[in-house]
């Protein structure tokens, strides 16, 4: 699974995480819906926006997960934004957040865009200088998870889990990002079996439970199916989504049917 992917998995099933990551109260997710937008008669789509449910002055957020270096990502990314309110006529004013793992990453030549930068309309995000995961809120901690590396990764996920445990109130919540947290742990940990994992985490006892059992397969599979369009959008195949997701290729076809 690619590292972008996961990513937009997490702002479209926890979507209070990224007003997290921009340092705006987490309360304001419940105003947008987070998509992507294709731009027509162009080669050109945006993966991930945030769309403000309603309102006017909230604006709109184009957000760019770049695990890769590209020395013409800003020229690309600037353009398909740009052509965004000529083609839609927003009434909102518009932001962009470009989420990297680090520095290293970002060779990107800012230098006929620097106003969208200096006036900071266009952000960017470096993941390993948010600080120490065991300080951050538990959402930034979990993306930060990502990037960790494997013989970290382990600590910080047992210390996750806990915390989800401790921390969040509501059942059903916890128990999905429980199992966000697998998912990740899934792509770190390649070869790993889903019981190794989940006995190494400490996993293996909430999903006996036939509470567990009942009450969540149904949210599951829907928070699944949520992240499909995501997923095609950034170029994954029906069946990789499939895979990735653990569902059926005719599930994955239905909502692709669903969302041209």
């Amino acid at each position: 699974m690619k590292t972008d992917i996961i990513f937009y998995r997490l702002f479209q099933e926890f979507p209070d995480i990224f007003f997290e990551l921009i340092g705006n109260p987490p309360e304001e997710a419940r105003l947008y819906q987070f998509s992507s937008v294709e731009i027509k008669q162009t080669a050109f789509r945006i993966d991930g926006v945030f769309l403000p449910t309603q309102g006017s002055e909230n604006p709109i957020y184009f957000v760019e997960v770049q695990f890769q270096a590209d020395g013409e990502i800003y020229s690309q990314l600037i353009a398909e934004i740009c052509l965004y309110p000529r083609q839609n006529q927003p009434l909102n004013d518009w932001g962009a957040v470009v989420l990297y793992p680090n520095r290293n990453v970002d060779t990107g030549d800012i230098k006929h865009y620097r106003e969208f930068f200096t006036s900071g309309r266009v952000r960017r995000i470096y993941l390993d200088e948010l600080g120490e995961a065991a300080s951050l809120p538990i959402g930034i901690a979990t993306a930060k998870l990502v990037i960790a590396t494997n013989d970290i990764a382990i600590a910080q996920a047992r210390e996750l889990i806990d915390r989800t445990k401790s921390e969040i109130i509501s059942l059903p919540k916890q128990q999905q990002l429980l199992r966000f947290i697998e998912t990740i742990l899934a792509y770190k940990f390649p070869t790993m079996s889903r019981e190794e994992m989940e006995q190494m985490f400490g996993l293996s006892e909430l999903k006996q439970t036939r509470f567990y059992q009942e009450a969540f397969q149904e949210g599951e599979v829907q928070g699944k199916l949520k992240a499909v369009p995501a997923m095609l959008a950034a170029g994954l195949t029906v069946e990789q989504v499939a895979q990735a997701l653990d569902l059926s290729v005719e599930e994955v076809r239905q909502v692709a049917q669903s969302h041209p």
